[in-house]
């Protein structure tokens, strides 16, 4: 399966990106970086900068056709900027009206807001995020890792702590 991590060039989490990457990698899956821009994008560890990862697809060029999963790093300036790119939100929703897998961490969440995805599903996110899902007619709770089945399946985690639970629940959706 090719599994499709969408980002921003420059703010994802380090660890949000890498732990899945090698997840769904480990369980025979194709993992491809989708930015917003070509060339590389700059992971941070928190505040610092991490390393750089080349990307393979400009999400202008990518369609959910061409994948069977999508997973969005978490970071705070990712997704803050990923929701203010047309093109972004328009392939997460995308995802989600085909009835794809989503698995979102962190402040991903903040993206499935901006695609008008998360009414009456439940999910959890970082803490701060619980107003804004909330407002947009989520059922968030304060769990490791929340799988909502519905017209998509929706993989949630709070935080890089959740990161086993997440990978986990990632890898079992996706049939391994």
């Amino acid at each position: 399966m090719r599994i499709a991590f969408l980002m921003a060039p420059e703010g994802v989490e380090q660890v949000e990106l890498t732990e899945p990457w090698k997840a769904v990698q480990d369980a025979g899956h194709t993992p491809r970086l989708v930015s917003t821009t070509a060339g590389r994008i700059q992971a941070f560890n928190h505040l610092d900068k991490g390393d750089t990862f080349q990307v393979d697809q400009t999400v202008d060029e990518a369609a959910a056709e061409e994948y069977d999963a999508l997973v969005l790093p978490g970071g705070v300036a990712n997704p803050d900027a990923l929701r203010l790119d047309d093109d972004a939100v328009r392939l997460v929703k995308t995802f989600c009206e085909t009835g794809k897998l989503v698995a979102a961490i962190c402040h991903a969440p903040w993206t499935l807001i901006e695609a008008d995805v998360v009414r009456d599903r439940r999910l959890t996110s970082w803490p701060s995020l619980e107003t804004d899902l909330r407002n947009a007619g989520a059922h968030w709770a304060d769990e490791e890792v929340i799988v909502d089945e519905g017209t998509y399946t929706l993989v949630t985690s709070r935080k890089p702590d959740d990161l086993k639970a997440f990978n986990d629940a990632v890898v079992v959706q996706l049939g391994g």
